[in-house]
């Protein structure tokens, strides 16, 4: 791995521990850069394999997310465990041919599948019905009290005995299950941290052969940053797998005519595939943030 490549994988890491939205986290991490960067260092041709790379991606991260979330794994041991399913991946398809046609069909109707699932599993709230009237005429008036019945006044508290200690309220502490503010880092060990995984992690990569440009160069480290918000980070990412697979799909159609153009068309595609998902993402927060309102 050269050091250009260690450097973006730093870069990009270091972008996603700054950004407090999961939405744009998974965004900054969908960038093709580490794929550009490994298509024009290595010259592997994109072919078949690359596109279920993508699939290898989400494999990474439900591996990561299910053994860190449910089963309560570290998060290095659950990190270990998904770049375990991704190399096993990686040596099936590296040992078969895989035609890119099919594969791209068979990925597509994947994704569709998994983002059908998903918005079953996180439906839109509905409106529930209005009431039959208004809130005054449901609850009865409170019945009215004859002064004569009022008790006496009660004695003071002095006139009994010494006044007691204000007792201050305990504070909150974290919700059962959860850990406390988690320490942070000096920026300078952090950065030192992010820079000696991304060099690890490279050095796995080229072990992969022409699965090099899929490998999550920068996922592993992207885990341990969002591994408390890993599950909404990983659907996240799994929508915007489809703009990944048009990177891909336009870098084949034109890589017989030079890199460059490839790689133009591969952006191009990419940019439009994520800004038509991010549009439709946000219009559909925008309904249900319009129907909480009524539904309240």
């Amino acid at each position: 791995m050269t050091v250009q490549a260690v450097l973006l994988v730093t870069a990009v890491v270091w972008a996603v521990s700054l950004i407090r939205s999961v939405r744009m986290r998974a965004l900054v991490y969908s960038l093709p850069l580490p794929m550009t960067l490994a298509l024009v260092s290595t010259g592997h041709r994109v072919q078949g394999a690359q596109l279920l790379g993508v699939l290898g991606l989400n494999l990474f991260f439900v591996i990561v997310a299910v053994t860190h979330h449910r089963l309560r794994w570290p998060i290095l041991i659950a990190d270990a465990a998904g770049i375990i399913g991704y190399v096993a991946l990686s040596a099936g398809l590296l040992a078969v041919p895989v035609p890119f046609w099919p594969a791209l069909a068979g990925t597509v109707a994947l994704w569709t599948v998994t983002m059908l699932l998903l918005r079953r599993q996180h439906p839109a709230p509905t409106v529930p019905p209005p009431s039959a009237g208004p809130p005054s005429s449901i609850v009865p008036p409170l019945p009215t009290v004859a002064s004569s019945t009022v008790p006496p006044s009660l004695p003071s508290p002095s006139s009994i005995g010494p006044a007691l200690p204000a007792v201050r309220p305990a504070r909150a502490g974290p919700p059962v299950g959860e850990v406390g503010p988690r320490t942070r880092l000096p920026a300078s060990v952090k950065l030192l941290v992010i820079l000696l995984g991304a060099t690890l992690t490279g050095l796995l990569g080229e072990l992969l052969r022409a699965m090099v440009v899929t490998f999550p160069y920068a996922g592993v480290l992207v885990a341990i940053e969002s591994r408390r918000d890993l599950v909404a980070f990983t659907r996240h990412f799994a929508r915007n797998s489809l703009a990944l697979v048009g990177f891909l799909a336009a870098y084949h159609r034109w890589q017989d005519t030079s890199t460059a153009a490839a790689l133009a068309a591969g952006w191009v595609t990419f940019a439009v595939l994520a800004a038509a998902l991010h549009a439709t993402v946000a219009s559909g927060g925008a309904g249900r943030r319009a129907a909480l309102p009524a539904a309240s």
